[in-house]
């Protein structure tokens, strides 16, 4: 290959690596900072659960996790589990298509030591876990979460 063309191949690879960046955005990075694992059934428990891995900075070169729960007993919501702080601290309303965050007093490690009242309506995702440049959450992916009926026991 002549000098000519590794210089114009060099412009060329340059001017698209300008070009890829200035064309991102905040939604666009968010991408990359936070994916959701397919769900897992666990026997013992009879939960389902995916893991959630984000970034909390941008060049963070380390993922972070919390654990996303469904539970066939309560087939609205997905809940938001901390492994480090051990508590839930949220939830996704299936239903109503929005999350709901708990106070930090009303985060606890049992899912039944949380009154119904604690959540508040649900609206818009936060902010990924951590971060300080205001980028949403994504919502929870739910292509390959199995359907679940609420059970209701015949009287």
């Amino acid at each position: 290959m002549s000098r000519f063309a590794k210089q114009v191949c060099q412009v060329c690879l340059i001017a698209a690596s300008i070009f890829a960046f200035s064309g991102s955005s905040n939604a666009d990075a968010a991408g990359y900072r936070q994916t959701y694992s397919s769900w897992s059934y666990h026997p013992t428990r009879s939960y389902y659960y995916s893991t959630y891995r984000y970034q909390p900075v941008v060049t963070s070169t380390v993922y972070h996790h919390h654990y996303c729960v469904h539970y066939p007993s309560r087939p609205r919501y997905v809940y938001y589990y901390n492994p480090v702080r051990q508590v839930y601290w949220g939830r996704y309303d299936l239903q109503e298509a929005g999350y709901s965050m708990l106070k930090p007093e009303d985060q606890k490690g049992d899912l039944e030591a949380i009154s119904e009242s604690a959540f508040p309506k649900p609206s818009a995702m936060p902010e990924i876990p951590e971060s300080t440049d205001g980028v949403a959450m994504a919502k929870p992916e739910l292509k390959d979460l199995p359907k679940v009926e609420a059970t209701i026991d015949a009287p």
